[in-house]
């Protein structure tokens, strides 16, 4: 089924004033082999949707399925095997212009990045420099920024957005990465992402590898900062609970489409596609034993 077919027009339904991003007909391809004529393999098939001032998107799917890369895309942070044939990423900065971050030159992209639109990635460990302590790291990503500021106020931001996140400016800035805890990392890369203030924030999986507790408090963290800074965000999550839980708009993604996108209640209360059913009754409950996920193979009964 395609993404309109399935989406029953989500992009009428503003949450107020225009679409701060607007993703047109994305494809993102892979390289497969080392010859030039080697077949490329599509990992994100003519993927549309808008995203509105503070609001919040979960893209779900399983393993595979191309949501990680549609994130990437975005920033324009694809491999180097990995590239875009088609499509647009249209932008609307603060002053109400448009711009097609396909098309920005490095210098623009390099000022888009933290300071528009930021990331923050699954395994927070793999984000940071070993070498270097919290503070050095921070200070950097003001720095590549806005020569202009000096270290007190980067001091200054970066002890914020930590007490933000709910840490210890004190001893974290002091610290290196490998001297915090999986769930501190995490909270710091958060921190580091609204350095700059940005429009819009993609999380890919930020409660990945984190026991049971730490997901709780990440999630309790990531949504009380969504509702005291208003800023949009696009989450990328196979886990339905959170997703439920983030968002405002849930798009189901299989095989690198959009096959599905609605209101958070409509998706998981009244599910239209196959795919999106499979994936809400593969989740276990307590009392009863989960389903078996199964693509859509052509029928309602499939999911």
């Amino acid at each position: 089924m395609s993404q309109n077919a399935a989406s029953a027009g989500p992009e009428s339904q503003e949450p107020g004033g225009g679409a701060i991003l607007s993703v047109r007909n994305l494809s993102v391809e892979y390289k497969t082999g080392q010859r030039p004529n080697d077949p490329a393999h599509r990992a994100v098939r003519d993927v549309s949707f808008d995203l509105y001032p503070g609001e919040s998107i979960a893209l779900i799917g399983e393993s595979g399925c191309g949501k990680t890369t549609l994130g990437l895309a975005i920033l324009r942070l694809l491999p180097k095997l990995g590239s875009i044939p088609a499509g647009e990423v249209l932008y609307r900065r603060r002053d109400g212009t448009t711009v097609d971050v396909l098309r920005m030159n490095p210098d623009e992209l390099r000022r888009f990045r933290w300071s528009e639109c930021s990331m923050v990635f699954q395994g927070a460990m793999n984000s940071f420099n070993p070498v270097l302590r919290i503070w050095e790291q921070m200070y950097e990503t003001i720095r590549a920024h806005d020569r202009s500021v000096s270290k007190r106020q980067a001091y200054e931001r970066s002890a914020q957005v930590l007490e933000d996140v709910e840490l210890d400016p004190a001893r974290v800035l002091k610290s290196y990465p490998h001297e915090l805890s999986g769930g501190m990392r995490q909270r710091v890369l958060i921190a580091m992402s609204m350095l700059l203030n940005p429009q819009v924030l993609i999380l890919d999986e930020p409660t990945t590898a984190l026991d049971i507790l730490t997901q709780r408090a990440i999630v309790d963290l990531i949504h009380d900062l969504h509702e005291r800074l208003d800023f949009a965000m696009i989450f990328v999550s196979h886990d339905l609970a959170v997703a439920a839980e983030l968002a405002t708009r849930v798009a189901t993604m299989y095989d690198g489409e959009i096959v599905e996108m609605g209101d958070v209640r409509d998706i998981f209360y009244r599910p239209q596609h196959p795919y999106t059913k499979s994936l809400i009754n593969a989740v276990p409950t307590v009392a009863e034993k989960s389903s078996v996920l199964s693509g859509p193979a052509g029928s309602e009964s499939d999911g």
